[in-house]
């Protein structure tokens, strides 16, 4: 009995001894879907630049990867006997929020993505409460804000120079014609921007009037 127990033992020895050899380290890792982070910050984030066992690489890896400003989702998965393959999920910017040196890249959830010292034409420019802080950080201020700029048609977006942020979650966009758009809330965007869409289509508006359609039941304009 005592031999066979030794056996057992001397065999699991050698399996963990086996395991956390070389030959099944992680020495192949690609990484797919990452446009914004590079491959080398994204395999030391996730503990791998030193190739480490398989055996070793867990789901902490994931949890790591996601803490990264672009990364929205990563999955992180062994290909025995050398592999890992991870797969990224980026954020996409939706919004410029000046930090009063330079302008920072903000996703629809908040999450600050990045600096850049010109925002690219594909985004809206955002005024926020408060001031962004560093890629990784949240700025929750700005949410309805940046709700609308994600939400903004097609159509409509090019005749928007920014979105500020307001009291009580209150948002107002600024138009490149001199208009302004009060929409109140977030509350039935869809409906408030066909009012506006209906009013400029149908009013001969002059710079400096506002377009309240806080009340999407009754839109007014104001001098």
């Amino acid at each position: 009995m005592a031999v066979a127990v030794l056996t057992v033992l001397m065999i699991l020895v050698g399996c963990w001894a086996l395991l956390h050899s070389r030959v099944f380290s992680a020495r192949v890792i690609r990484v797919t879907g990452a446009v914004h982070t590079p491959a080398s910050e994204i395999i030391a984030a996730a503990g791998l630049a030193d190739h480490p066992p398989l055996i070793d690489v867990t789901g902490a890896a994931t949890a790591r990867l996601e803490r990264l400003p672009w990364v929205a989702h990563a999955t992180v998965t062994r290909e025995w006997p050398d592999g890992v393959r991870i797969q990224v999920v980026e954020r996409s910017p939706v919004a410029a929020v000046s930090d009063g040196t330079a302008w920072v890249l903000v996703a629809r959830s908040g999450k600050v993505l990045a600096r850049v010292a010109v925002p690219p034409a594909t985004v809206v420019r955002v005024s926020s409460p408060s001031a962004p802080g560093p890629p990784g950080t949240t700025l929750t201020s700005a949410r309805p804000a940046l709700k609308v700029a994600a939400s903004l048609p097609t159509a409509f977006k090019t005749q928007v120079a920014s979105v500020a942020a307001g009291p009580r979650g209150t948002v107002t966009l600024h138009l490149t014609s001199g208009l302004t758009v009060n929409l109140g809330s977030t509350a039935a965007l869809t409906r408030k921007y066909e009012d506006v869409a209906a009013i400029l289509a149908g009013a001969k508006l002059t710079v400096g009037e506002v377009i309240d359609v806080a009340a999407p039941a009754a839109p007014i304009v104001t001098h």
